[in-house]
């Protein structure tokens, strides 16, 4: 390499001092036969070292090689493909052989934690299946992200109230019992996610503001009902009853199916699709709860039991 005669079976790289270094262009291992690669400190020497590794494919391939370049160099290359097709190869580790290894072994002689960080996280970024490309990329602070969190919290509430409005105008005294379902509902959900601990993030917000929807949906198909029975002529109180149990399957299939959709989010989905996930089943079965039973105990409690009832405020 020092002459700039370069064998054809090898290539001429620089390491990371910019140190020539002559590597054979034979390939030992691929980023494909990588499974991992950690960062740590030697139990015996309590230096940084970089634990590798290797599938069955990879392992053999290297037990092979070791065996016979004991006391030999052996580097590893990371390729990059760039955007417009541009690649890059770069000598990040050269170590030597000191035994024969195969599927686990470990690379020494970093001069700190973070070098060996880096190059953990080198190892895992160079098995990846497609190269990566950087689109966009975004930093944003605390300060932005409690403000985005605020901002939806605000939409939160005014959307409720804009629904408890709505429905005290059009359901009257019916209106205002969904109201109050509306707001346990609001208040168990909170007290669920605090009892698991969870962060309410912006997708969280959104799986609240769905469940409010699917809440007021289930108490409109209630309350639609029972002025259907009124209709037909039958007695307020047997109205009621009717309207509550004829609506209960559409509304028991509807959340039903909502909450496999959600079971599945949270089985395949990651980060914020998680958090949208809780909050959407939780809110389900708080809705279920509150508008079905929680309402029907109170209906039934301001006209049920032997009252006379001519009309009703619906």
């Amino acid at each position: 390499a020092q002459t700039g005669r370069v064998p054809p079976e090898s290539r001429l790289y620089t390491d990371e001092r910019g140190q020539p270094i002559l590597l054979e262009k034979r390939l030992i291992v691929s980023g494909d036969q990588l499974i991992g690669a950690s960062s740590g400190f030697d139990q015996q020497t309590g230096q940084p070292q970089v634990r590798v590794t290797l599938d069955g494919v990879g392992a053999k391939r290297m037990l092979d090689f070791t065996r016979d370049n004991v006391g030999n160099r052996m580097a590893v290359v990371y390729i990059e493909q760039k955007p417009g097709g541009v690649k890059t190869e770069d000598v990040i580790s050269v170590a030597v052989v000191r035994e024969p290894f195969g599927k686990v072994f470990q690379t020494t002689g970093l001069d700190s934690m973070s070098e060996a960080s880096q190059l953990s996280l080198l190892l895992r970024a160079g098995a990846l299946a497609a190269p990566m490309e950087i689109v966009e990329e975004r930093t944003v602070g605390p300060t932005l992200g409690a403000i985005n969190v605020e901002q939806g919290f605000k939409s939160v509430m005014i959307g409720f109230v804009l629904v408890l409005i709505f429905m005290a105008a059009y359901y009257r005294v019916f209106g205002l019992v969904a109201n109050l379902a509306l707001l346990a509902n609001l208040i168990l959900m909170v007290a669920l996610l605090s009892m698991l601990g969870a962060t309410l993030t912006m997708p969280g917000i959104a799986g609240i503001v769905l469940t409010v929807g699917m809440a007021v949906d289930a108490n409109v198909l209630i309350f639609e009902r029972i002025r259907e029975e009124l209709r037909n002529g039958n007695t307020p109180q047997a109205s009621i009853r009717a309207g509550y149990d004829k609506a209960f399957s559409t509304i028991a299939d509807a959340n039903i199916t909502t909450l496999i959709a959600a079971f599945v989010l949270f089985l395949f989905g990651t980060g914020p699709i998680k958090g949208f996930a809780v909050t959407l089943s939780l809110g389900i079965v708080t809705s279920m709860f509150t508008a079905i039973m929680g309402t029907r105990a109170v209906v039934n409690l301001i006209y049920g039991g032997k009252k006379r009832v001519k009309k009703l405020a619906i």
